[in-house]
């Protein structure tokens, strides 16, 4: 009543007072209307307007009792103050207003909570329900209901039901006020139905109404293009629509799908580029708000895009958002059409659209903007900090209180569509990466990924059906749906945005978006999409025009392969005219097909690159195929900065060297490491995926490293190793598991290996070999010891390695085989042959350094690991060490090598019982899998035992070498083989001696023999440069015959030492045949070493030669008589300087093991067939090497002396053997090989050696050796029985043929001879063709008469000799030098032979005269007669410078020959033929007084009187002719017929003396007359003398008067003047004094 007053003191009392009885709650339902009744007058008087709404609220809120029209009335009241002209009225009205609604839902709700227990109908309404009355609501809900009722129609600007006397109301408060109601209070519309109905009916067509100007309106369009003009979008409005929108979709999405359907769509037109900036932001901002709510995007999701007629609203809001930023940039924020004209791509909402950059646009100030902002073709857009990440504060849809839409700074909208995507990807990552994982959980195992049910059914019945099917098929196909309907559109706008970002937050955020979605789309399992984002990020890590060429063609593909070259070395300035506005912090080489000059990296580039390696880190086992993106990405990037791969395959920063162009910035210097690590990191990680991801990981390197090879095929510059390095990583971490996958990684570095750039193959091997050798020393489990499948798996690609060629990869698999031995050799087992392979594959031809390291590997093999390896391995040692010595690169490896056998065969010989056993064991085993498989076990010696085998293989390895063409090689294998068989022969079976005997030792020889004889003949200039080469090996001939000597001995030794092996053997005799063949054929070689050497084995294995030092042998052979072995003294020949020792003899062996062995007599050779075998190789040897040559030039070959001699040296102990079947055959062909072979002349060079001066008569020991042979047989002959001595003739004959060599050298084929005494020798002509000389051959024809001598003196009674005119014989032979006499070659030969003959004769004559009867020796008498007028009247002159005392002692000779003939002959004369007799009266009668010429000729008086020779002869003529031993009268008559002759010539010449000498005056007389009458004088008184020692009767009367009568002349002779004369008469006179005496009586018979 108060109030009614309208007086406004007492109006502001009362409503102070009726407030206060409000707050006490004090006021009845009744009251309340008259309360308000009072309070609408008030208002409608304009008083205490403020106050009033204070009441009102007072009374609202503080109770109940307010209802229906009572409640209307207080409301409409509040409205009207509302629109009053007074501002403060306005706005506390809109305040109690806003309170006054919220107050009526309030109470509903609390109504609602009052009645919650009563159990209702359904309420969720979800179609056109009927309207059901009102009168159903309760009290409060009814008002409520009436209320947002009669908002909605004023805002539709209709007149309200309820709220009666409203007068004006503004559309924008109206909104506000839905707007509050909708979002304070959503479960009232959700529960009740009433009120659903009125948001389906009212709500929604009054909001889609309200849009319709936004939505036509276009702008920039004319106004008189339209003819009816179109309303402006009005921006409070238009801004509260978008609220209530906003609201709408997020609180009652599930009851309004179809209108949110219609605003989605509404909001995506909003972005559109012809609506004005204002309400393009706003719309930007109310989508902001739905995308940071996942939840509801999977929900727009599932009920639209999912549905088959439905709009892909999801789809197209992500495309809106692209295609707005996409807007934005081609048109500047301020609405003037940008310079920028290019309008097209805005609508086009899909594909990638980062088209090339022009690089023609300058960037501001030099590319460093102070604001983080985006820059794209010279637009340039600030970035703002719209909100914080993840909630959608919005700044102008919150400005309720703005009319005119406001200007929206430059950025803002781009700013928070930015922000939109980035919350989108946020939200929708991990929303379903959560459920993943929830699922994952719950599975423990990811389901395959289902397609997505086709879902045909209604939304109705969508519940009973997610019910029934499976869940997980739901959401993953809910999942893909969302991926699939968003990843273009987002790919697009973050690409664009990435390349326009210059701001680092801005890029790391678009970055981390890409990458999520990336992750997504692969553990979702959608490769394209995947695949796309990890191309966006590939691209924006490489520099703007690179990314075109490496990653256009590929989407999941792989690169196409172009053959690309790595090149472009120069250095480009960085133009500053670049497109980027990002710093530069590196220039480098680009990895491409023609030099593209340099590319840049910018600090983006980097950024790009490290979320790469993030992605790769974090996110591999989702990968798959896009690792082939990513890593040739990488592997681009890399060579740009210059990364090279170090040890381990990890990436270090290359030195500056390397890439000239390559400039780093301080900046990216300090990131190197970290990213250099961080890729090491990425590939350690390998280790974590799963065996099919890392199967991919693999595939993608190889390929990758492929293509690298492709490009680096045909040039020699630096290739990318980073697809090698990183495969050695990865295999490297991944060792646990290495099976799986180290086939295809070996595999392609194998290829790697192979490629013809050389650092590229190094890279390749230097990866294998690391991988091998950690592969080796992984602690596997189970062990490597126990798996060797593995190991041998690992050691596999080792081997491989050797069907490469280059021998730098080569070089690195032996220097890996050094390493594995070094640390594994131990533990290699199965392995060894393998790794031995890799040693025995090196080639001849790979040069000096490969094969001295693969040389190395054997000698550690050798010396440390024959004992840990299987025994089974050692015959590839054998064969690797003999294949190295066959290499001819190096001779010191060859030698070494040969060397390492010899270790080798030791090892075998010390081991020998345990690797028996241990090959048994194999052999058995393999033998048993052989019969299995139904084949024949096959290998090489195969009857042989194994060990047996392995000691055959070593032999045989040893033979090969023996023939290789470098001396010093076969020298040394030779010594070896022997030794070793020497040595270790022992430990063979006795059969298998049988092959080595044939099938290793004569195999050699005949390869030996080949060669030898092939040989070249040139010499050769010194060796290797410095090396002289002595002489006798300047020939590849001479070279050889060494070799054939040293393998000769060898054989011949064996033959000797271990013959009580082989004679056991059922072959023996045929390998001594063979053996006797090649020293045949050696000995007759022409090659003097060789032949000597051939000798010196035959008298080994005649077991001639015992084993001797040269200083103890002795200097002569002793005289041979029993089978005493002959020791060849010493002789020298340059192949032999090693004495034949051998440590192993026989005589020691027997020694060492007393017991154990049978003491065989093995020095004899019990079967003759065996020695006659040797004889007859003796006599072929002889008879081939001593036939005089047909032809003769300079190099026929002539045997030499020492060959000769030892030639014959052998001949006496081979007698031995066969002395009893030794016939007279073979004695004639011993003669003639002795005589031949003495008949052989010396080459002048070697006779100063050979030959003793010419003075000194010594033999040489050739003839020393013939002698001693035919000395041998004599004394054989001589204690042999009667059958043998018919020999003796024939061995006078041979002696006697040397006799005749004293004055006959023999001839040696038509070989021209000189005599030693005119042999030009000298020094200087040491290499010239040798001339021959003959030897001296008397003191050797004078020892064999001696001989002769000694023989005869022997054997002179036997019955052969007589029989064989032996005697005869002689006498012919002394025959020849006796009539030489002054011309023999030597003068002690007549000598000789005259002291010889008489010797002889004094024992012949009296046999010859026992068999005088048998006419044995008739023909020996004619011959000596003819030898002693031969000898007695010599044709030959004495020399010149013969003194006096040597005449006188020759004529002694003559005389004592005069002596034997009157003391053995002439006594005998009865017992002589009578023809003999009278030849030696007639002779010595021709001794006395030159009886057969009547006067001295000049001739005849040149020889010297021999007074005392004629004197014997005559004393001798007279003695015998005045003999009682006349037997005939016939004898007698020729003695006196001569002494009468004589008398007479005698008395002539001293007439004719006188008569001379009277006429002469004093003139001496011619020396001839004077000489004849001193001769005559002599004769004279020798006569005298002679007459009177005779008896008395036997003397002619008449021979007296003769002599007496000249006396007379005698007498007159005294007259002469010559002294000489005058003594010889006084001699001549003495004698007649015993006719001087007185006269007798009577004379009778001559006796007084």
């Amino acid at each position: 009543m108060g109030c009614g007053t309208k007086e406004p003191k007492i109006t502001q009392l009362c409503l102070a007072a009726i407030q206060r009885l409000m707050s006490h709650e004090v006021v009845s339902e009744t009251a309340a209307g008259n309360i308000i009744n009072m309070l609408w007058q008030l208002m409608e008087n304009s008083l205490e307007e403020l106050k009033l709404l204070q009441t009102v609220l007072v009374l609202l809120t503080t109770n109940t009792v307010v209802h229906d029209e009572a409640l209307s009335k207080a409301i409409v009241l509040c409205f009207r103050l509302h629109f009053t002209k007074d501002n403060i009225t306005n706005n506390t009205a809109a305040a109690t207003v806003r309170q006054v609604v919220t107050v009526v839902f309030e109470r509903m709700v609390a109504e609602d909570e009052r009645h919650k227990d009563v159990v209702e109908q359904p309420v969720l309404v979800q179609g056109n329900s009927n309207r059901r009355s009102v009168s159903t609501l309760k009290p409060c809900a009814k008002d409520a209901y009436m209320l947002f009722q009669d908002l909605c129609q004023l805002v539709n600007a209709d007149a309200p039901y309820w709220l009666v006397g409203m007068t004006e109301m503004t559309r924008t408060f109206g909104l506000e006020l839905l707007e509050s109601v909708l979002n304070d209070f959503p479960q009232v519309f959700l529960q009740h139905q009433e009120f659903s109905f009125l948001l389906k009916e009212r709500v929604c067509p009054l909001v889609i109404k309200l849009f319709s100007p936004n939505i036509k309106f276009r702008q920039g369009s004319c106004t008189s293009s339209s003819p009816a003009p179109v309303e402006k979008p009005y921006f409070p409005i238009c801004m509260r629509l978008l609220r209530v929108v906003s609201v709408l979709i997020k609180q009652f999405y599930s009851l309004l799908v179809t209108e949110c359907e219609i605003f989605l769509s509404l909001l995506v037109k909003f972005l559109d580029a012809d609506k004005p900036q204002w309400l393009r932001a706003v719309a930007v901002e109310s989508i902001h708000r739905l995308c940071v709510q996942p939840q509801l995007l999977r929900s727009f999701c599932q009920s639209y895009d999912m549905k088959q007629h439905s709009t892909k609203v999801f789809r197209d809001i992500v495309n809106a958002l692209g295609s707005f930023i996409q807007s934005l940039f081609l048109v500047p924020a301020t609405g003037i059409p940008s310079t920028t004209t290019n309008q097209a791509g805005n609508n086009n909402s899909g594909g990638p659209t980062s088209a090339p950059a022009n690089s023609g646009m300058l960037g501001l100030g030099g590319g460093v903007t102070v604001l983080p902002a985006f820059e794209y073709r010279g637009t340039w857009i600030p970035i703002l900090t719209v909100t914080v990440q993840g909630s959608a504060k919005a700044t102008y849809l919150e400005m309720l209180d703005k009319v005119e839409p406001p200007t929206i700074p430059e950025g803002y909208a781009m700013s928070v569509a930015f922000h939109c995507l980035l919350d989108l990807v946020r939200g929708i990552t991990t929303m379903i990466e959560g459920e993943l994982g929830q699922v994952e959980t719950e599975s423990q195992s990811t389901t395959e990924t289902a397609s997505s049910p086709a879902q045909s059914s209604e939304p109705q019945d969508f519940q009973s059906v997610s019910d029934q099917m499976d869940k997980e098929t739901v959401s993953r196909a809910v999942w893909e749906e969302m991926v699939n309907a968003c990843w273009c559109g987002l790919l697009a706008a973050l690409s664009l945005l990435l390349d326009a970002s210059t701001d680092e937050a801005a890029t790391e955020n678009i970055l981390k978006a890409e990458l999520t979605m990336a992750a997504l789309c692969g553990r979702l399992g959608l490769v394209t999409s995947r695949d796309a984002f990890i191309t966006a990020i590939c691209k924006g890590s490489l520099p703007p025009h690179y990314a075109l060429t490496v990653l256009n063609t590929t989407t999941a593909a792989t690169f196409s392969s172009k053959s690309y070259s790595i090149q472009g070395q120069n250095v480009q300035m960085i133009s500053p005219s670049s497109e980027s506005h990002q710093q530069v912090v590196a220039v480098g080489q680009p990895l491409a097909v023609q030099p593209q000059g340099t590319v840049m990296l910018t600090s983006k580039n980097i950024q790009c690159m490290r979320t790469l390696l993030n992605l790769a880190h974090c996110h591999g086992a989702v990968l798959g195929t896009s690792w082939q993106l990513v890593l040739a990405t990488l592997q681009h990037l890399v060579w740009i900065l210059g990364l090279k791969p170090g040890s381990g395959g990890a990436l270090k920063p290359g030195r500056a060297v390397e890439g000239p162009s390559t400039v780093l910035t301080t900046a990216v210097m300090t990131d190197l490491p970290v990213i250099s690590n961080i890729l090491s990191r990425l590939f350690e990680s390998s280790q974590y995926l799963d065996d099919v991801s890392l199967h991919h990981l693999i595939n993608a390197l190889c390929s990758l490293s492929l293509e690298a090879m492709d490009m680096a095929y045909g040039n020699n510059k630096e290739p990318s190793l980073f697809a090698v390095a990183k495969l050695l990583e990865t295999g490297l971490v991944n060792m646990h598991r290495i099976e799986i996958l180290w086939r295809p990684l070996t595999g392609h570095l194998l290829e790697v290996c192979q490629h013809p750039n050389s650092r590229m193959r190094e890279w390749g091997a230097e990866a294998l070999t690391s991988l091998i050798k950690a592969g080796l020393t992984f602690n596997h489990d189970p062990p490597l010891s126990q798996n060797q499948r593995l190991q041998l798996l690992l050691l596999n690609p080792l081997k491989e390695l050797s069907n490469i060629i280059h021998p730098d990869i080569r070089l690195k698999q032996l220097e890996c085989v050094l390493q594995i031995l070094q640390s594994q050799g131990d533990s290699l087992g199965p392995g060894w042959p393998l790794v031995l392979g890799v040693m025995g594959a090196i080639r001849n031809d790979q040069g000096e350094s490969l094969i001295r390291t693969a040389f190395q590997c054997l000698q550690l093999v050798v010396t440390d690991f024959l004992p840990t390896m299987p025994c089974t391995c050692l015959q590839i040692v054998v064969d690797v060490a003999g294949s190295f010595g066959l290499h001819n690169q190096e001779l010191n490896i060859s030698l070494t090598s040969i060397g390492l056998l010899w270790n080798i065969s030791d090892y075998f010989f010390q081991r020998g019982e345990t690797i028996e056993k241990e090959l048994n064991r194999e052999e058995a085993a393999q033998q048993k899998q052989a019969e299995e498989k139904g084949v024949v076990l096959n290998r090489p010696f195969h009857p042989a035992p194994p060990f047996d085998c392995l000691w055959l293989c070593l032999y045989a390895k040893l033979g090969e070498l023996c023939v290789d063409p470098r001396p010093a090689v076969r020298k040394s294998a030779g010594q070896t083989l022997f030794s070793t068989i020497g040595a270790h022969g022992t430990l063979l079976q006795h059969s298998t001696w049988h092959t080595v005997i044939w099938k290793v030792l004569f195999h050699l020889l005949d390869r030996v023999r080949e060669a030898s004889t092939t040989a070249d003949k040139e010499k050769i200039e010194s060796g290797g440069g410095n090396i002289l080469i002595h002489h006798s090996r300047d020939t590849a001939e001479k070279q050889w015959a060494e070799t054939w000597v040293l393998t000769l001995a060898g054989v011949a030794r064996i033959f000797n030492t271990r013959r009580y092996l082989l004679q056991p053997l059922g072959d023996f005799p045929k390998a001594w045949d063979v053996l006797l063949d090649h020293i045949q054929s050696a000995a007759l070689s022409k090659n003097n070493e060789v032949s000597l050497a051939a000798l010196k084995s035959f008298q080994e294995i005649l077991q001639i030669v015992s084993p001797m030092r040269d200083s103890d042998k002795p200097e002569t052979p002793p005289a041979v008589n029993v089978p005493v072995p002959v020791l060849i003294g010493p002789m020298s020949a340059p192949g032999l300087s090693r004495p034949f020792i051998r440590t192993d003899s026989i005589g020691e062996r027997l020694a060492r093991y007393p017991g154990s062995e049978p003491s065989i007599i093995t020095d004899e050779i019990e079967d003759l067939n065996l020695w006659w075998a040797a004889w007859n190789t003796w006599y072929r040897i002889g008879s081939e090497s001593t036939k005089p040559p047909l032809t003769c030039d300079k190099l026929t070959f002539i045997p030499s002396q020492p060959f000769l001699t030892a030639l014959i040296q052998i001949f006496p102990a081979l007698y031995q053997h066969i002395k009893t079947g030794f016939s007279m055959d073979d004695l004639q062909k011993l003669g003639i090989i002795l005589h031949s072979a003495v008949s052989v002349p010396i080459s002048s060079d070697a006779s100063p050696f050979i030959l003793p001066s010419y003075t000194e008569a010594v033999l040489t020991s050739l003839q020393e050796a013939v002698l001693t042979a035919l000395d041998v047989l004599q004394k054989a002959i001589c204690i042999g029985p009667e059958n043998m001595q018919i020999m003796y003739p024939a061995i006078f004959d041979q002696l006697l043929a040397f006799v005749e060599f004293s004055c006959k050298p023999p001839q040696y084929g038509q070989l021209e001879t000189k005599h030693i005494a005119n042999a030009k020798y000298n020094q200087i002509q040491l290499f010239a063709p040798a001339e021959w000389v003959a030897l001296n051959y008397v003191p050797f024809a004078e020892r064999s008469l001696e001989v002769v001598v000694d023989l005869y003196q022997k054997t002179a009674c036997h019955k052969a000799v007589v029989n064989e005119k032996v005697l005869q014989n002689v006498i012919k032979t002394l025959r020849i030098p006796l009539s030489l006499k002054y011309a023999c070659p030597s003068e002690t030969t007549w000598k000789l032979a005259v002291s010889s003959l008489l010797k002889v004769l004094s024992i012949g004559l009296p046999v010859a005269r026992q068999h005088a009867s048998s006419g044995k020796f008739d023909s020996m008498w004619p011959e000596l007669a003819s030898t002693f007028e031969d000898f007695l009247f010599t044709k030959s002159i004495p020399p010149d410078n013969l003194s006096i005392q040597e005449f006188q002692r020759n004529e002694s000779i003559d005389v004592e020959v005069v002596q034997l003939i009157s003391t053995e002959i002439l006594p005998y004369a009865n017992f002589i033929p009578k023809d003999f007799v009278g030849q030696i009266m007639t002779m010595l009668n021709k001794g006395s007084i030159h009886s057969q010429s009547s006067s001295f000729t000049e001739a005849e008086i040149d020889i010297r009187m021999r007074e005392e020779f004629s004197k014997m002869c005559f004393e001798t003529l007279l003695q015998f002719s005045f003999s009682n031993k006349v037997t005939t009268p016939q004898e007698g008559y020729i003695s006196r017929m001569a002494l009468s002759v004589l008398l007479k010539r005698s008395q002539d010449v001293l007439h004719r003396y006188i008569e001379d000498e009277r006429l002469s005056g004093k003139c001496p007389l011619p020396r001839q007359q004077v000489t004849e009458i001193i001769f005559v004088l002599k004769a004279v008184s020798t006569l005298i003398d002679s007459l009177k020692k005779t008896q008395p009767e036997n003397v002619d009367g008449n021979t007296w008067t003769q002599v007496i009568a000249l006396y007379p002349t005698l007498v007159e002779c005294i007259t002469c003047s010559s002294p000489e004369i005058c003594s010889a008469l006084k001699e001549a006179l003495v004698p007649f004094k015993d006719f001087m005496h007185p006269p007798a009586s009577k004379v009778q018979n001559g006796e007084s």
